[in-house]
């Protein structure tokens, strides 16, 4: 995945979006990334819908 470059702040909606978008441009499915990040996908799926983000 290239580097990512969010602004420095954004609101969930936007930073979910912004997940979700960086993931589909690098034809990744949820479960791939939450391989990667060491996470479950349901934790991914609730970070692309602006859920907790910690």
């Amino acid at each position: 995945m290239d580097t990512l470059k969010a602004p420095a702040m954004m609101d969930k909606k936007s930073f979910a979006s912004f997940i979700a978008q960086k993931r589909k441009d690098a034809g990744m499915t949820q479960e791939e990334l939450a391989r990667r990040l060491f996470v479950t996908n349901t934790t991914v799926s609730k970070w692309e819908r602006g859920g907790s983000l910690r």
